[in-house]
């Protein structure tokens, strides 16, 4: 079977920063929706009209990856906020409630980056904001999309996504 939208590819890859940098490696094959929300653009654009056993290298500058990284959107709230328990990597959709930070766009998953004994630190942008990327990525499977899958524009059982916001751990998985 083609690439095509809707359908659900089984890849596995390996992501590096532009130094070679080990970022992400997936040894077994994740399903992703494709023509949904779960791969970026240029990844797409790239596995249209492939199938199964297609290998590429893509060289991914951060406009066409996760964005430049906007400094504005890191900053400070009181600790008082987030009651008892709060430590890196904790996340929130949209500003905590209370904040006092103005103009921060309520559509952006906010991160706890640093705590300390007063305030804590909160960082809006994609931990791979303002990087360039490289992903060799290979099609291990095509498979037509259910339409559960085609009515969410996701394979919401995988877990990942090459578009969300990655956890708190050094690996996107």
């Amino acid at each position: 079977m083609l690439i095509s939208s809707p359908c659900v590819v089984s890849l596995t890859w390996r992501l590096e920063d532009a130094q070679g940098v080990l970022i992400d490696e997936l040894e077994a094959p994740v399903e992703f929706f494709y023509g949904g929300d779960d791969l970026l653009a240029k990844v797409e654009e790239a596995l249209a009209g492939q199938e199964a056993g297609f290998e590429t290298k893509l060289h991914l500058e951060p406009e066409h990856a996760f964005g430049e990284y906007h400094p504005e959107l890191v900053f400070f709230e009181q600790r008082s906020l987030f009651g008892e328990h709060i430590e890196p990597g904790m996340q929130f959709d949209g500003p905590p409630e209370g904040a006092t930070t103005q103009g921060l766009p309520a559509d952006a998953i906010y991160t706890v980056t640093e705590v300390y004994d007063t305030h804590a630190v909160l960082d809006g942008n994609h931990p791979l904001a303002g990087i360039a990327l490289r992903l060799d990525v290979k099609v291990r499977d095509v498979r037509r999309a259910t339409e559960a899958e085609i009515e969410a524009g996701s394979v919401s059982e995988s877990g990942i996504s090459l578009m969300s916001t990655a956890p708190g751990s050094s690996q996107l998985h």
